[in-house]
């Protein structure tokens, strides 16, 4: 049963995520993401990461697609063009290099043995709140600080943009 659970969160996880970049209404999009995270987070809750499942509604379904749709909202976007519209041969190229990425990663991930894999023994304890809080505030201390400076930039940057001229 749990298997039949984590196959098709994770099919679904997949299937909106293809339907988040090949949308072209930005709303359409966002709320393919919203779906998205919550199949993984389906996918974490059954591999017992509850910890991460928990962030993961949290922080990326609740508080980063509120931004997003605050900023298409703000920004007045209406439609998004086809992707290579113009450009037919840099479009070409572009799938072409995507899909040979897509292809190495599958056929490095079929050469991988289970033990080398997701599935380890104590990987249920790696997505509690205890060694994600120690490897945050010890050895990834810069990168979160960094991490915090990057969103204040960002939410500067947004007030720039919406700001109105008043002349």
């Amino acid at each position: 049963m749990v298997t039949w659970v984590f196959l098709a969160a994770a099919a679904l996880a997949i299937l909106f995520a293809v339907v988040a970049v090949v949308a072209r209404n930005p709303i359409t999009n966002v709320l393919a993401l919203v779906v998205m995270f919550f199949a993984m987070a389906a996918v974490f809750a059954v591999i017992g990461m509850d910890f991460l499942a928990a962030i993961q509604v949290i922080v990326y379904s609740g508080a980063i697609l509120v931004l997003f749709l605050f900023v298409i909202m703000l920004l007045n976007v209406r439609r998004i063009d086809r992707l290579g519209s113009g450009r037919p041969f840099q479009a070409f190229i572009g799938t072409l290099v995507a899909a040979g990425i897509g292809a190495m990663v599958l056929v490095i991930v079929g050469l991988l043995l289970p033990e080398q894999g997701a599935v380890l023994p104590g990987a249920a304890a790696a997505g509690t709140a205890l060694p994600i809080g120690r490897a945050l505030l010890s050895t990834h201390l810069f990168a979160f600080e960094f991490i915090t400076l990057l969103l204040v930039a960002a939410i500067v940057g947004a007030v720039y943009l919406g700001k109105r001229d008043l002349r």
